[in-house]
């Protein structure tokens, strides 16, 4: 049984509703969401992205996939999709961005993993159980030291973010290397990129055959395939292992079967990477494993393993990597691995590092000049993230037992194989447009609960996801919405206090106290509509419920403040970049916007929006560039008080006057804090910045120029449109780390 919401129905809403869209809003969507439609020869409208979006959704209502389906539940979930369209056409909220790229397509269909975007996994042998990818040579219930990293591999490949932890408590676990590996790499003079792969290290294929014994070597033939290509490195891995495989020393790869660079990629879409980064990855990885033949892996070895895997992914330009690394804060090694140049150019920047504290470190100078310096490592406290979900509701013990570590923008806690499942409302817009915040709240978690009832690719993520049914209803938007609904900040003033424990005095925050008691109703709403929704699918409730994701790309399509944060400042130059063949280009000259050639790279386009802040007419903004570092931090606790029963996607940013306060900051808020990240304010000091602060008077004048609106021009030139257009410089989040596709 399928539930399709009728053509009339859409219709209507689309003569009575109009969509919140930002000043970048429509554009943004048709470079980010708008997927081709083939028999069109043409890109998605608005309309049909939502209607794809909402059907592929509201389908995997389990109810729908027993047999005899009732009457009853068609009409309710009918009548349910009707108002979910409703719901984010008008843009008074929106699932993920990933969902609004893949939910209702084939992909979805046949990969269980796609609507989710984030996930954790822990560097430590672990079975792959009745996996989508088993290697050849292990029976499905055997440990691995290649499972953690082949899982990785896997969903990165699927387009997600990967979060990894490799504290001692897990690399302890793994056996020493016991074997120096040969590394034979083969390619067939047939394949179209065969010079290049000779010259990243391969062999002529038929000469090897020719000269070597097969049965001597423990030969794979990589298909081109992800699987095929998860398969050769998990080979290689365990190779170095002799618990894993016998008489391994000498593996060979034959990757005459990966297509050329350039080559369609049905499915996923996007172009062929070619076998070379593949071969570049599998030597760096074999090279890391026989340096520690005889030892231990360290932290920096598994890190240095994970980076080379999101390297290689991302070398295609086709699909960005998203890592965040969690280690231990005394685990000198890994704390400064991204010190030495030479390697965080070449592979250590593919990951975001973090370390996990407990509730009696107190080493935040050392971590704090750190942070100083390069902006990380940032801050990851397991244990209020397993004992707490709202501070509001006190300390919980074993809430959340289970959660291990963070996805890598850190708002939501994730146990082994578990992925983040997100749904973002825009408060301030949806009260505008009249909705009942508690059917909005509703919808949000109906929508995110029938994503846990995916078919996911993995065994160790079936079985965490079904146990904890986990959620995340975010709000965006919310400097915006708390200045014009409260009249003032989140934050009311600070107040001097002494700290228990040390003495210290330090300055306590003083919360909106109307803010606070409707994000708390707010909160009250979400958990209701669970245990409905919950007691009705036959199913346990979700053991936490709500975050506040870092958005981005989202938050642009309605033009509010991303997440939690602060806008960048009153009035601003929004630079987006395009393919320089973009259909969009032409109509965006004609409307009167600025364009001009990329100053970094080849045939891209950079395009100018003058943009105005949502509450830049209200006396109590402050810009990113003018909140003290102080607020942000206090901003975080009352969301995390109040909202939050995962963690707060936080990026603090903070001018160099204000380093010194790092270290005590990071210790008042020690016991209250889920996890953090600090980066130093970068302003806009190079060419053809992202964002440019300008004056209001400039924002006028770039305004005044714009002489259509592009949406409608697009309809009425009607240009024809190319597939397969690369996005330039897309991301889903304020931080940059987690990718749409």
């Amino acid at each position: 049984m399928q539930i399709k919401l009728s053509d009339a129905y859409i219709q209507k809403i689309k003569s009575d509703v109009q969509p919140h869209w930002g000043e970048l809003g429509w554009v943004t969507y048709k470079r980010t969401y708008a997927r081709w439609i083939e028999p069109f020869g043409r890109y998605e409208e608005w309309d049909e992205t939502v209607r794809r979006v909402v059907e592929g959704n509201i389908n995997l209502d389990p109810r729908l996939h027993t047999d005899p389906v009732s009457e009853a539940t068609v009409h309710e979930l009918g009548k349910e999709a009707e108002r979910l369209f409703k719901l984010i056409y008008s843009l008074a909220s929106t699932p993920s961005g990933r969902n609004l790229w893949i939910s209702g397509t084939d992909y979805q269909q046949r990969v269980g993993d796609a609507l989710n975007n984030c996930w954790f996994i822990a560097i430590r042998p672990q079975a792959y159980g009745d996996s989508h990818i088993v290697p050849f040579y292990l029976k499905k219930e055997q440990p691995a030291v290649s499972m953690p990293f082949s899982f990785l591999f896997d969903e990165l490949m699927k387009g997600g973010g990967v979060g990894f932890s490799v504290s001692r408590a897990n690399i302890r676990q793994i056996p020493p290397v016991t074997r120096h590996v040969k590394l034979d790499i083969l390619i067939s003079k047939e394949n179209g990129d065969y010079a290049a792969a000779l010259e990243a290290g391969a062999q002529d294929a038929d000469t090897w055959y020719k000269d070597h014994d097969r049965t001597a070597c423990l030969c794979y033939q990589t298909p081109d395939t992800r699987e095929g290509w998860v398969e050769s490195n998990a080979l290689l891995i365990d190779a170095h292992f002799s618990s894993m495989i016998d008489h391994a020393s000498h593996v060979v790869i034959d990757v005459s079967a990966i297509r050329e660079k350039g080559k369609k990629i049905k499915g996923f879409g996007g172009v062929a990477a070619g076998p070379v980064p593949f071969i570049e990855m599998l030597g760096a990885v074999n090279r890391v494993l026989n340096q520690a033949n005889g030892k231990s892996l360290t932290s920096v070895d598994c890190t240095d393993i994970c980076n080379l895997i999101g390297k290689n992914v991302v070398a295609g330009n086709v699909r960005r990597s998203a890592e965040i690394a969690l280690g231990d804060p005394d685990d000198q090694a890994f704390v400064t691995m991204k010190q030495d140049q030479e390697q965080l150019m070449d592979h250590r920047w593919a990951s975001n590092n973090s370390v996990l504290v407990t509730p009696d470190f107190n080493h935040y100078d050392a971590v704090a000049e750190a942070i100083a310096k390069n902006g990380e490592p940032g801050i990851v406290n397991l244990d209020n993230i397993r004992n707490y979900g709202r501070f509001a509701d006190g300390r919980q013990p074993g809430i959340d037992a289970d959660a291990e570590g963070t996805n890598p923008c850190g708002e939501i806690s994730l146990g082994n194989g578990e992925p983040c499942n997100l749904f973002e409302v825009f408060p301030g817009i949806a009260e505008e447009m009249g909705w009942s915040m508690e059917e909005v709240f509703s919808l949000a978690v109906r929508y995110a609960k029938r994503v846990t009832f995916s078919h996911y690719d993995w065994q160790c993520s079936r079985t965490i996801i079904e146990k904890n049914r986990r959620i995340g209803i975010s709000m965006s938007g919310i400097q915006d919405w708390v200045l014009k609904r409260f009249g003032e900040r989140l934050i009311s003033g600070f107040v001097d206090a002494q700290d228990p424990e040390s003495g210290t005095l330090y300055q306590k925050p003083i919360f909106n106290e109307q803010a606070a008691q409707r994000v708390d109703a707010f909160y009250q709403m979400v958990v209701k509509a669970d245990q409905q929704y919950s007691q009705t699918l036959g199913c346990s409730p979700s053991i936490k419920h709500t975050t506040v994701k870092p958005s981005g790309t989202v938050s642009k399509l309605v033009g509010i403040s991303e997440g939690m944060h602060f806008s960048f400042d009153k009035y601003l130059i929004q630079r987006i970049r395009f393919q320089d063949s973009d259909p969009l280009l032409p109509v965006l000259q004609q409307a009167g916007y600025m364009i001009e050639k990329d100053v970094y790279s080849e045939n891209t386009m950079v395009v100018e929006f003058p943009v105005k802040a949502g509450s830049a007419d209200h006396q109590g903004f402050v810009s990113a560039n003018d909140v003290s570092i102080g607020e942000q931090f206090a901003t975080q606790l009352f969301l995390q008080t109040y909202w939050a029963d995962n963690s707060v996607s936080c990026t603090i940013t903070f001018h160099k006057e204000e380093a010194s306060k790092i270290a005590g900051l990071l210790q008042q808020y020690r016991t209250r804090c889920k996890s953090t990240s600090l980066l130093p304010y970068s302003g806009h000091g190079f060419a053809q910045a992202p964002k440019e602060p300008i004056s209001k008077e400039k924002y006028l004048e770039r305004k005044a120029k714009i002489r259509a609106d592009v949406a409608e021009l697009y309809q009425t030139l009607r240009l024809k449109e190319q597939k397969d257009l690369e996005i330039v410089g897309q991301s889903d989040c304020v931080g940059g780390a987690c990718p749409v596709k």
